[in-house]
């Protein structure tokens, strides 16, 4: 089993969603903007544990939190749109004083992030999006999620075999694992479903088009976002897009490859203050 990670700190929403989150602060603060770090769908704050430490290291303060439904956050919140979601993440940014962020967002939490900044471009200086877009997701994405989760053989016997039918240690480590050394789901199927409802009828692009922070587009080469995407975005914000593409790498980049996309991130961060 994995070692159990320090107790978070716990936000209360103003709809009684309890969010569960970590503010950290560098040993030795650097004259560069905080970090807010939203992970993907059925995942948790803790796949950005490696992000985390290479930010901490450069100087950058890091916030991360499990959204709501989702590891130790609320289980059943009472609302899973994206609208709740951006709440969520403004509530967060607003009561840690956390002033213009770098926004980074996986998958969902992408799609959360792109609307977060979009509805609030005072809270963000940056916008880093992984494998993650406005574009409408496939009508039958709420269908795919269900089946995934119903293909989990819960509870997962031991560590080792959620490991390999997961893929990721990470993945392994949001679980809820018993004295038995069974591992159980920290995420209710129904809520999975409700959560990718809303991007399987309708796009982003309107709220794209509003965005005028610099934004940085990283899509895994063996990744699900569509190839044709990305170009579409820069088409539409050429003077605010830009894009890599990382090798070796599938949707869960921060986790296929932590060290290359973190280069990324610096290369996208030192061209902005050079250029400023």
């Amino acid at each position: 089993m994995p070692l159990s990670p320090p107790p978070p700190s716990f936000l209360h929403t103003a709809t009684g969603t309890r969010l569960a989150y970590y503010d950290e602060h560098p040993p030795h603060p650097e004259p560069v903007p905080p970090f807010l770090l939203l992970h993907g769908l059925a995942g948790h704050m803790g796949e950005w544990n490696d992000l985390t430490t290479r930010l901490l290291t450069a100087g950058h303060r890091v916030i991360r939190y499990d959204a709501a439904g989702h590891g130790a956050s609320t289980r059943n919140p009472p609302d899973m749109s994206r609208a709740a979601a951006t709440a969520d993440a403004v509530a967060l940014l607003t009561t840690l004083r956390t002033g213009p962020v770098v926004l980074l967002g996986q998958s969902l939490g992408g799609l959360t992030a792109l609307l977060t900044a979009a509805a609030h471009p005072d809270l963000v200086e940056a916008l880093i999006l992984i494998e993650a877009g406005p574009a409408i997701a496939a009508p039958d994405l709420p269908e795919q999620i269900a089946a995934w989760l119903d293909s989990w053989p819960v509870p997962f016997p031991s560590y080792q075999d959620a490991v390999a039918f997961l893929g990721h240690t990470a993945w392994a480590d949001g679980l809820n694992w018993h004295p038995d050394g069974t591992g159980h789901p920290r995420v209710d199927r129904d809520m999975m479903t409700a959560a990718v409802r809303e991007p399987a009828t309708r796009d982003r692009w309107a709220e794209w088009e509003r965005l005028r922070c610099p934004t940085l587009v990283v899509r895994g080469a063996q990744g699900t976002m569509p190839h044709s995407e990305p170009p579409e975005m820069r088409s539409r914000r050429p003077d605010h897009t830009h894009i890599t593409v990382i090798p070796n790498a599938g949707h869960d980049v921060h986790l296929d490859r932590p060290g290359e996309l973190y280069g990324a991130i610096s290369a996208f961060l030192n061209s902005r203050r050079s250029s400023g």
